[in-house]
């Protein structure tokens, strides 16, 4: 199974609007499951940053847009945002 999405688990609380339903849910799915973790831009902002839509980035300008930001689930309570 692959589930994607655009919040990071840390939200999942208001996404479901109850943070115990989301912790029920994430316990089911990460239980004995493998979580890869995937960096970098898409081929869209790729395209758009090579056609000029969306200026390139320097070391000093942050994260990407877009950019993913999952990190791999290290055991634990996963639904507190890392620092």
């Amino acid at each position: 199974m692959l589930i994607t999405s655009n919040r990071s688990v840390a939200e999942w609380g208001t996404v479901f609007a109850d943070p115990v339903v989301a912790t029920a849910i994430l316990d089911r799915l990460l239980h004995h499951s493998h979580v890869l973790t995937i960096r970098g831009d898409s081929y869209r902002l790729r395209a758009k940053r090579k056609s000029g839509l969306i200026k390139t980035l320097t070391a000093g300008d942050g994260p990407p847009v877009g950019s993913a930001s999952l990190r791999p689930a290290t055991g634990g309570n996963n639904l507190q945002p890392r620092s």
